[in-house]
């Protein structure tokens, strides 16, 4: 008997489901685009307003290549009645209201049309698209939404870096035991070690300094270098640069973030004819962010320097 309760039970769950699928809008586009209402919202933009909304689309494979969720931004536009509705794609979206959420899958080509279609997308195959309205709001409000976003993200951004800073100081210090080196660690996480001192004027902000430079992982990898010889050592020699009169030192005004934060103020410490060496965590230099080479995300950076000329 409890055996037959359970399976009804089921079955009364299955139609439930089946017939709550089945009371959800569902809406044609003029070139064929079914979509359906997962919720819909009630406040239409005005003209002038701006639409804020997330987009996730996966494709036939279910691989997201799109995601406004993974870059910390939501898409928006602003809406005007006047707008050509030139697809079915624009039909959609000038139509969303404040607490839309809209699922459908269509091919490719057609959502994306000739001009914008991504060239890794076959265009015969279909691709989902998950939209989901945020807020409707005018210019002021929309101003003051990415500001706050952007300032929330500003302040995760410094909490993460304050954490990373921590943890590769503790590799610095290993680092430096290690090969017996003493430097001198700064208030912001900078370690220096000068190891020929010269006779010229200090640097102050916004004076130019002309520096050789060896830049290298850890590891003992050189990634760049203004000296010719060096990088030929190293094989990071490049012809084109060469031709281009590239090598030989590079020349930096101080103190005015043109350069990573770890060469901004370590440049602020040496004079003409120092010979340095920075270690710079990831923080002072590209933080999190992959550069696409040998300098991975959260990369301790090491630089010998020597300061050839410094112009106030």
């Amino acid at each position: 008997m409890k055996k037959i309760k359970s399976v009804l039970l089921s079955a009364v769950i299955l139609v439930t489901a089946a017939g709550l699928m089945s009371c959800k809008k569902t809406e044609t586009t003029s070139d064929g685009i079914e979509y359906t209402y997962i919720k819909e919202g009630s406040q239409k933009p005005k003209n002038g307003e701006f639409v804020l909304y997330h987009l996730i689309v996966t494709n036939d494979k279910d691989s997201t290549f799109i995601s406004t969720y993974d870059q910390n931004m939501p898409g928006y536009l602003q809406f005007n009645d006047s707008l050509p509705r030139e697809s079915g794609m624009d039909e959609i979206f000038l139509n969303l209201k404040k607490g839309d959420s809209i699922a459908f899958e269509a091919n490719s080509l057609k959502v994306f049309g000739e001009a914008n279609m991504p060239f890794f997308l076959d265009r015969e195959k279909n691709v989902k698209i998950r939209i989901g309205v945020i807020d409707v709001l005018d210019q002021q409000g929309v101003e003051a939404y990415f500001t706050s976003l952007q300032e929330a993200q500003m302040k995760k951004q410094a909490e993460l870096a304050v954490k990373q800073l921590e943890l590769e100081t503790q590799t610095i210090e290993d680092y430096l035991a290690e090969n017996n080196i003493k430097a001198t660690r700064t208030e912001s996480g900078l370690y220096y070690v000068i190891e020929e001192e010269g006779s010229g004027p200090e640097i102050e902000s916004g004076d130019m300094a002309s520096v050789h430079y060896a830049g290298y992982l850890l590891d003992g990898t050189i990634f760049d270098t203004s000296m010719k010889e060096k990088a030929q050592e190293a094989g990071v020699y490049n012809e084109q640069r060469d031709l281009q009169g590239g090598y030989g030192p590079l020349e930096v005004q101080v103190g005015q973030g043109r350069v990573i934060q770890g060469w901004d103020e370590g440049l602020g410490l040496l004079k003409k004819g120092d010979k340095a060496k920075f270690i710079i965590p990831s923080p002072l230099a590209y933080g999190d962010r992959d550069t696409g080479g040998v300098i991975k995300a959260n990369s301790i950076l090491i630089f010998d320097v020597e300061i050839t000329d410094v112009q106030k």
